[in-house]
């Protein structure tokens, strides 16, 4: 069953994070967050946002975007100005970029064996949700 996210959860992660995320990826996580999705690339597994209002959600959360990137920085061509938000279970990421203290809207691919980083929409809301 999905969770939604108050928006004290998301205020917190980007207090966290010390930048904005897209609008519409905040709205989307708002209402279920986590979830999967199937590009023309491959088939995601979105990350949830951290939620500490109880255990169940604490623990349903555990593998939120903040401990994804920082398992990703450990490949070591992580770009510092990324966040990922979904993976496709062999390593690589669904990502946005952070400019100018907020992540952009357009979502990236990044490679995982070769750091390329690559357009994968312009905006989240072109990813849907299954």
């Amino acid at each position: 069953m999905p969770f939604n996210l108050s928006d004290e959860q998301l205020a917190q992660t980007e207090k966290e994070l010390d930048a904005k995320l897209p609008h519409e990826y905040r709205e989307v996580m708002k209402i279920d967050n986590g979830g999967e999705a199937s590009t023309d690339e491959d088939d995601w597994e979105f990350y949830p946002i951290k939620d500490t209002s109880d255990r169940k959600r604490l623990s349903r959360t555990c593998n939120h975007i903040i401990n994804e990137t920082e398992s990703c920085r450990g490949f070591g061509n992580f770009p510092e100005n990324a966040i990922a938000i979904a993976g496709n279970g062999l390593g690589d990421q669904m990502v946005f970029l952070k400019e100018n203290g907020q992540f952009q809207n357009t979502v990236f691919l990044w490679l995982h064996e070769t750091g390329e980083i690559q357009e994968l929409a312009a905006s989240f809301s072109e990813i849907e949700k299954l």
